[in-house]
């Protein structure tokens, strides 16, 4: 047999098998097959606590009930796993991962790390909206944000891309503070473990994390918040939002925009291409997961935060970060460049 025949035998038979699984129903598909939750940030932050809780939930709601698997996936900001998702990834249904809030966003600034369309994405679902923060330590000059104007804060940063660059870049533009991004973190968790070590002042991470995970060196004064990036402030935490840093209209829209991630928050998505029977399967089945007591046990065991939002919804809230004004980008590209 040439080697061409061989080919076209094997091209031809990768086609039926092909077919064959496409005319399967989701619970013919799944039965059997592990659902794999990939995790853009390393372990111990907010994104991998909702990715692993999603991994142990998700297949008993899922037609064929699959086995879920949590996969760690850090780097680039979590920009490895969000490419990785988009090109390369199984587009089947048995692969689905949790990366940066701010993908959209980072998509239409350019970011050369991004190699995604994040409208092409299939969104499945939101956990809950995030309010993150700047946090630092005793030992920092900083006591207000005011402080980080007359002094270089040093604050740990996970990638270009991330909230944890943009927003000291932004506030550094916008709002005269001086902070200095230290790079090479892979998640939050390690950036507050080096800010704990006194390596950096500070970095950044969700105001939930704070409370569950450092309420105690809060509530003492070891370790303090200052600013929270929300268009507005929580009631329960009293430090200015990080619009009422604007000075301006023009920069208040361009803080607006750039927290608007946040409402993105803990969200999962699929790969492109998935077949559309088997997405609406996984969106149904993380609404459900969703209402579950058991899921809803685990979220309030950890006092995380809960707000969930439907693939639907989600699709069209990525979807609507392409309206920005093209002049709101552009201004912001600029900013964002390390200086």
């Amino acid at each position: 047999m040439s080697v061409t025949l061989k080919a076209l035998l094997l091209a031809a038979s990768s086609a039926i098998v092909a077919q064959q699984a496409a005319a399967q129903s989701p619970a013919e598909f799944f039965k059997g097959r592990n659902i794999n939750v990939y995790i853009g940030f390393s372990p111990g932050g907010s994104y991998d606590f909702f990715g692993r809780l999603v991994a142990r939930h998700i297949g008993k709601h899922i037609p064929g009930s699959p086995t879920g698997v949590p996969n760690s996936m850090p780097g680039a900001g979590s920009f490895t796993a969000a490419n990785w998702l988009y090109s390369a990834a199984p587009k089947d249904g048995t692969a689905i991962g949790i990366v940066s809030q701010t993908m959209a966003i980072e998509e239409l600034l350019k970011n050369q790390a991004v190699k995604f369309k994040a409208a092409e994405f299939n969104w499945i679902g939101r956990a809950t909206n995030i309010v993150e923060v700047t946090f630092v330590y005793a030992k920092s000059k900083a006591k207000t944000i005011a402080d980080a104007k007359l002094h270089e804060i040093p604050v740990a940063g996970t990638g270009p891309g991330s909230p944890s660059v943009g927003y000291p870049l932004l506030l550094n533009a916008l709002a005269g503070t001086k902070f200095k991004v230290i790079g090479g973190f892979r998640g939050s968790t390690e950036g507050m473990l080096a800010a704990e070590r006194g390596e950096v002042d500070g970095g950044l991470t969700s105001w939930q994390t704070i409370k569950v995970t450092r309420k105690a060196a809060y509530d003492s004064g070891q370790l303090r918040v200052l600013v929270q990036f929300a268009p507005q402030r929580e009631k329960d935490l009293p430090v200015p939002a990080v619009v009422e840093l604007a000075s301006n209209d023009a920069d208040r829209t361009l803080l607006t925009f750039y927290a608007s991630g946040g409402e993105v928050g803990r969200s999962f998505l699929a790969p492109p291409g998935v077949p559309a029977d088997r997405v609406t399967a996984i969106r149904r089945a993380f609404d459900a997961m969703m209402k579950d007591k058991e899921f809803i046990a685990d979220v309030d065991k950890a006092k995380a935060e809960f707000s969930p939002m439907t693939g639907e919804k989600l699709q069209k809230l990525i979807a609507d970060t392409a309206s920005v004004s093209p002049a709101v980008v552009a201004r912001m590209r600029t900013l964002l460049q390390p200086k």
